[in-house]
């Protein structure tokens, strides 16, 4: 997201590139003389939840796993590892929705980010407005946070993120880590130092800003977030279109986005015959429109979609109407 500002990252710059070939499969000890010792879980019940992740591709084991009350504790375990002869890689995990083992730490430490919802101060949701009126609003959000717990926070004060991921059941570092690509990126943009704890932004320290938006957790750890937010809308006007022909289907998506002041949301996604029946992006169809999809993909092997939104409320839902009925008609 172009106008969030990422108020406080724990960084592990340069512990990757100091770590180097071991026989050695502990922790060290002196880990373990540390006031975090007692957040830190060695035993197997904690570890066989952490070496995987939703990609299912890669599996990595750690030594141990953080569960941390504090930010302070992430900077703690970054700093020992960095100071250490024998650093050992360290790994965020949220709801571990990576697909290539980012969320993972092989005879390391995999900190728990969801930990953070529990304590006082560095968790937590609150929502206020810049002291500038033309500004709006934000949200200072933890980044164990989920979306779905910013969302609901935001909507009592009338408010939403104005760009945030499909699924919502994710925390807020990760996705931003990641990037957070959503259907308001083409509007928005995507939501996107030695174990030293400090604040980033597009104003202060621009290079890590930029190094942590997008970077899959290999540059730092994302522990709190300034998420822009708009007024939350009352009601969205929700249209699918279906295409067999990618050629067709990416030049509509290029029109529609290159149209200023227009659609809310719009994102494009593929249906292939490997889908489960049950496919939550065809839910919003009928059952009988289901089986007419189901059909076309076995004719074509797969076939592409567009969803489009558009926000709107009692005043101008004949509007809305028309300028759908105009994008339509440009396709």
């Amino acid at each position: 997201m172009a106008d969030i500002v990422f108020l406080i990252v724990s960084c592990l710059t340069f512990i990757i590139g100091k770590l180097s070939p071991s026989t050695s499969i502990s922790l060290p000890r002196e880990l373990l003389t540390l006031y975090i010792c007692n957040k830190l879980r060695l035993d197997n019940n904690a570890i066989e939840l952490a070496p995987r992740d939703y990609g299912k591709l890669v599996q990595e084991t750690p030594l141990g796993v953080l569960y941390p009350s504090l930010v302070d504790d992430i900077a703690t375990q970054l700093k020992f590892s960095y100071d250490s002869p024998n650093p050992f890689s360290i790994a965020a995990r949220g709801r571990s929705h990576s697909i290539r083992g980012q969320a993972m730490a092989h005879n390391g430490v995999v900190v728990q980010m969801t930990s953070l919802k529990h304590c006082s101060y560095d968790s937590g949701i609150r929502v206020f407005r810049y002291p500038s009126s033309l500004l709006g609003f934000y949200a200072d959000v933890g980044g164990g946070e989920l979306w779905i717990d910013v969302l609901l926070a935001t909507l009592e004060h009338g408010r939403a993120p104005v760009s945030w991921t499909d699924y919502l059941h994710l925390t807020v570092g990760g996705t931003l880590s990641n990037a957070g690509i959503s259907g308001q990126a083409f509007v928005y943009g995507p939501q996107i130092r030695k174990g030293e704890l400090f604040t980033c932004s597009k104003h202060i320290n621009l290079e890590s800003f930029y190094a942590v938006l997008g970077g899959r957790g290999q540059f730092g750890i994302i522990t709190r977030a300034r998420v822009a937010l708009g007024k939350a809308p009352n009601r969205v006007k929700w249209v699918k279109m279906l295409y067999h022909d990618f050629s067709s289907f990416t030049r509509d998506q290029e029109h529609l986005i290159s149209i200023n002041g227009g659609l809310d949301y719009l994102e494009g996604f593929v249906v292939a015959n490997q889908n489960p029946p049950n496919n939550l992006r065809l839910s919003f169809f009928s059952p009988s429109d289901q089986l007419k999809i189901n059909s076309l993909v076995d004719k074509h092997g797969v076939i592409y979609c567009l969803e489009v939104i558009t926000y709107y409320d009692d005043l101008t839902i004949d509007a809305v109407e028309k300028v759908h009925h105009f994008f339509l008609v440009l396709l």
